[in-house]
This record gives C-alpha cells, structure tokens and sequence, in this order.
C-alpha cells in the first residue's frame, strides 16, 4: 500500500499537486479539510462545543460556522486553535482510518493533510511529500485567496509550522515557486518511484 501524505503551508499549492494526481493518475484523494468541515457540520456535537466555548455569534443565522469570525480567535491565540484542534482532529483521523481499511494492499491513495506533522498523522502515510514556494509567493496567494491584506497574510503564515521544519521531514519536496507545467513534471518524477 502507497499512502502519499501531501503537506506544506497555506497557499503553497497543495490543492494543486491533489487536482494534479487525481485527474493524471486518477488516485483516490481523501481530505483532511473536506474531513474538518464535516466535523463540524450543522447538528454535531463539535459545531455544539465551538458554540458553548464561544457563545452563539459564532454562528451563521442558518446554524453553520462562521468560519471568518473562527479565524480571528484561533489564528490570533495559540491556546483556543490547540482548543478546536484538539476537538476535530480525533474526528480528522477516524475518516481516514476508515478510509485506508476500505483500500486493497496494493493501492495508491493521497492523504491530503496540512498539518500533518502538527496533528502527529504521519503514522498513516507511507511517504511524505511537502508542497513549498517562496514567502513572497506565498503571501500573495494567501493575500489573493483570503482576500487578506499583507499583515494578516503574514500572520496566518507564521502561526504554522515553518516550511522549513516541513521540508526536513519530508520524502520529498516539491518546489511550487514557478510555473504549473514545473510543478507537474516534479510531480510526475515522483509518482513514478514505484
């Protein structure tokens, strides 16, 4: 079995390099967003802690997450993000537990994980791959993206785990500085280490 554990930091381009291995190699991506947005879907008993921890303005007027208002506390105090990860990841890691049950023993899957190393999920993965680019590069994407302006881009990116550190842990890293055909020929070298 071939666990590919993609990581790297916010606007980096993992998104990309998941796309990329889907519609190429046609593998099965399982995400741990796509994971984290579920735990904390209308009616479940992680959207109920968030609102008793942060009373009901936390909330859309439909009952979903406001997801911005969330952002704020947790991107600006250490403790209450350590609070709500400590709440989605057990969640987080259950879907892919079951997920990799489901697969044969000769199967190639993703696991698209941002916080990989910070959730301590590396267990599931059989390599490791870091999507990085350039700070400059990054914040624009993230300014972009977010609609944030530099200072809170810069933020968001230094409450994670310096690229850096990523990159020493990794198997592989791919290098999302320049042009979408670079990045593919990086990704289609190490696909092919089979």
């Amino acid at each position: 079995m071939r666990l590919i554990g993609i990581t790297g930091g916010i606007g980096t381009g993992k998104s990309t390099v998941t796309n990329y291995l889907q519609t190429r190699y046609h593998l099965p991506i399982w995400d741990a967003d796509i994971y984290a947005r579920e735990a904390v879907a209308v009616g479940s008993p992680i959207l109920a802690a968030i609102s008793q921890r942060y009373g009901d303005d936390i909330l859309q007027p439909d009952g979903t997450l406001d997801r911005p208002q969330l952002g704020e506390i947790i991107f600006n105090k250490l403790e209450e993000r350590q609070w709500l990860e400590a709440q989605i990841h057990p969640y987080v890691r259950g879907c892919f537990d079951r997920e990799i049950s489901r697969i044969p023993s000769d199967a190639t899957a993703v696991l698209a994980i941002p916080l990989l190393f910070e959730a301590k999920l590396t267990t599931l993965v059989t390599e490791i791959w870091v999507v990085s680019c350039d700070l400059a590069t990054q914040i624009d994407r993230v300014m972009l993206r977010d609609r944030l302006d530099e200072s809170a881009a810069r933020q968001r990116i230094a409450s994670q785990m310096p690229l850096s550190a990523k990159i020493a842990l990794a198997d592989v890293n791919l290098d999302n500085s320049t042009t979408l055909e670079d990045l593919e020929r990086q990704i289609d070298s190490k696909i092919a280490l089979t």
